[in-house]
């Protein structure tokens, strides 16, 4: 009986941890697809439309960042459930305000709180799922997490293409308040109630006071670099490489967004499912790596081809950085129970949070040092898969690792 009822809760966890993720990437997907029509349709024109748009993303992106160190101090400190409901109920409710904005100072308000919400929920579920799965088995779950979560993206665009950018809002934030009824039956990570009397639980800051946790720390973002340089800068700005690149026909970026993460969905669950087999996480990260750098050698060098064809190519760089699930679930590994949600929530949203230097330094080779917008991108690509192969060299396997441990801070 009590394996049933153990069995059920698993269930449960998973369920809703993937649909949960689902609407999470909806959201964080969705304004970048309605940006221009939703800045138009509230009276922004011309170079408005570019500056606003940057500026709430960069909003967004800074409520991201504040809101993984909370939520994941929160989910060490009162449990991995208070963050998992607590972050889909705030950028739920924040998707539906933001469809009545009619206003830049609105709208900002919306994403900031959305971002703070946004923060929470991935972290929060890798970690309740991976602690309640057997250690030789956890790789299935945060696979399924994963793959579920990133066809949102997908959903996205299609529901953009389909209904006014409101609407698309409340449907993002209705999904979520949906979600909420299913958190009955959901349980609590065991291995968090036998940290209850340890002590610096969710002590973020205890992570840059020892110099072992702390490399380890920032190996672990540095291999997710190389996600958010493709989907960062060279699907976003996929109309202006169209251009640099004599693509035949127009580049939409919202298609090459649905590409690209079409292909992630296929690429996570091959990562995840291959990781079981090969029995190493690090092995695959290899492995997609070396995708990553013919993906984008292909990316640069097929120019004059079709849009269709581009878009292939996005949806194979896409598969080839979909080791989004081993990524995450290797942060998960690498730390103890006490600071094990602090970890697995603030390190995705660095990695997201990584898009501005690298847009920075992109910049910098484009404007400053006058190189071409693509010998521009391929430098920052150069630097980025250089730290992650670098980083994924100095990490240690953890495989089927036993999770029920507190880490010394």
């Amino acid at each position: 009986m009590n394996q049933i009822k153990e069995n059920k809760g698993l269930f449960a966890a998973i369920l809703v941890a993937s649909l949960g993720y689902f609407v999470d990437i909806y959201d964080l997907l969705l304004f970048s697809i309605v940006r221009l029509p939703s800045l138009k349709s509230i009276g922004l024109t011309g170079t408005d439309l570019t500056h606003y748009g940057l500026m709430l993303l960069d909003v967004q992106m800074i409520g991201m960042l504040i809101g993984g160190i909370f939520w994941g101090m929160l989910g060490d400190k009162k449990g991995r459930l208070s963050v998992l409901f607590g972050s889909i109920c705030m950028y739920s409710l924040a998707n539906i305000a933001n469809g009545f904005a009619h206003s830049v100072e609105t709208y900002a308000v919306c994403r900031f709180i959305a971002g703070v919400g946004l923060a929470g929920e991935l972290g929060a579920g890798i970690t309740l799922v991976a602690e309640l799965m057997p250690k030789e088995k956890r790789g299935y779950a945060t696979t399924i997490v994963a793959a579920v979560g990133l066809v949102g993206a997908v959903v996205a665009y299609f529901v953009a293409q389909t209904f006014d950018w409101r609407t698309s809002f409340f449907i993002g934030g209705g999904l979520g308040l949906l979600l909420l009824v299913l958190r009955v039956g959901v349980a609590e990570s065991g291995m968090f109630k036998h940290t209850s009397k340890a002590e610096n639980r969710g002590n973020f800051l205890a992570l840059f006071k020892n110099a072992s946790n702390f490399w380890k720390y920032l190996r672990c973002i540095l291999i997710g670099i190389p996600l958010w340089y493709v989907v960062g800068l060279l699907i976003t700005l996929s109309p202006e490489f169209g251009k640099a690149l004599n693509i035949k026909g127009t580049v939409n970026a919202g298609a090459a967004v649905a590409w690209c993460y079409g292909g992630m969905v296929f690429g996570d669950i091959a990562s995840g499912l291959l990781s079981q087999w090969l029995k190493s996480r690090i092995k695959v990260v290899y492995i997609y790596l070396i995708l990553s750098v013919v993906t984008i050698v292909g990316f640069f060098t097929l120019q004059g081809i079709s849009a269709t064809a581009f878009y292939w190519i996005c949806a194979a760089m896409g598969f080839a950085v979909g080791y989004w699930v081993i990524f995450m679930t290797i942060a998960t590994e690498q730390f103890g129970t006490n600071i094990r949600a602090t970890v697995t929530t603030t390190v995705p949203n660095f990695v997201r949070g990584a898009v501005v230097p690298l847009t920075l330094l992109f910049h910098l080779f484009n404007n400053s040092l006058q190189f071409t917008i693509l010998n521009a991108a391929i430098a920052v690509g150069v630097i980025c898969l250089f730290l992650a192969f670098f980083s994924l060299s100095k990490m240690s396997e953890t495989f089927s690792k036993d999770l029920d441990y507190t880490e010394e801070l």
